[in-house]
């Protein structure tokens, strides 16, 4: 799949934190960048393999811009350098060392259902969303 003229957010379709961070861009992403599509979906699968992702080390959200894919603090951070607002200048944090930035992440997406709660089934868009969703 072809993937150079989006900028693609994979994420765990199941978690509540995931499906809260998804609406969350939605609603700041006033230029229409990003498309997004669930772990769990056929296309999250093809995308998963294509970019040879290792889902037992990165589970939550995965970010995919320009052929390059991102994964932990690194997807946060270059998801809010696209955001509308004051957002963009969290990319900054891009300077903090990846490994303390990811220790962080990691222990928030170890206990995120715990702390947020887990779906029985993937979140379905409304109509008017459905364009946003590959």
């Amino acid at each position: 799949m072809k993937t150079e003229n989006h900028k693609i957010i994979l994420f765990d379709g199941v978690c509540n934190l995931c499906n809260g961070a998804v609406t969350f861009i939605i609603k700041r992403d006033k230029r229409n960048v990003f498309k997004f599509a669930a772990l769990q979906s056929e296309i999250g699968r093809e995308l998963i393999s294509q970019f040879k992702i290792d889902t037992s080390k990165v589970d939550s959200i995965i970010f995919i811009e320009d052929e390059k894919q991102y994964d932990k603090s690194s997807t946060a951070l270059h998801i809010a350098k696209h955001l509308s607002g004051a957002y963009p200048l969290l990319f900054g944090f891009m300077v903090v060392p990846k490994f303390i930035r990811d220790a962080v992440y990691r222990y928030i997406a170890k206990n995120r259902y715990r702390w947020f709660g887990k779906r029985e089934s993937c979140m379905v868009p409304t109509g008017e969303l459905r364009g946003k969703f590959l």
